[in-house]
């Protein structure tokens, strides 16, 4: 008899419920709020010709190839045999609106060369290939007809076919 009365006492318990209460809460703001950022959201990629084992891109009908050599003490612009042009460090820093300049100057020589190298050395950081990438791909030129007070400026392409390498 006293085993019935325990097993009578073990089947009259509930059974607990889970209370999601509180996660439906959570799930109620974070949805709308993941929705909405992920629209801001973008990606740009930049097609990029990484130089084979033969060597370096094929020399043009003028025989002219761009490279840019970015060093640790200064930037060198060359035809691939010869220093064309270097670029001194301005405080410490790469003077980046002479490298422009430059570009803009050898786009107006060759017009029809699109191709260009640049080549950095081993410790330099990644954000100077992007800021010298963006430089040898195009320029911001301003705009003559735009209004004093917001000045405008179109982008023209230099160097689109641009190939990342390691300086020799």
């Amino acid at each position: 008899m006293a085993r019935r009365h325990h097993y009578k006492r073990r089947t009259k318990l509930d059974a607990h419920e889970l209370d999601v209460t509180t996660f439906l809460n959570l799930m109620v703001v974070l949805v709308p709020f993941l929705l909405i950022t992920a629209v801001f959201s973008r990606l740009t990629i930049v097609e990029l010709n990484l130089p084979s084992t033969a060597g370096g891109p094929a020399p043009t009908e003028e025989g002219f190839r761009v490279e840019v050599v970015v060093r640790q003490e200064n930037i060198e612009i060359t035809n691939g045999k010869n220093v064309i042009a270097a670029i001194p460090n301005v405080d410490g820093d790469y003077d980046l609106e002479t490298l422009s300049d430059f570009m803009v100057e050898l786009k107006n020589e060759y017009p029809a060369q699109e191709s260009a190298s640049v080549l950095m050395e081993a410790m330099i950081p990644y954000d100077y290939l992007i800021q010298v990438m963006d430089i040898v791909r195009a320029v911001q030129i301003p705009i003559e007809d735009a209004a004093e007070d917001e000045p405008q400026f179109e982008l023209v392409a230099l160097f689109s076919e641009i190939s990342v390498g390691d300086a020799p």
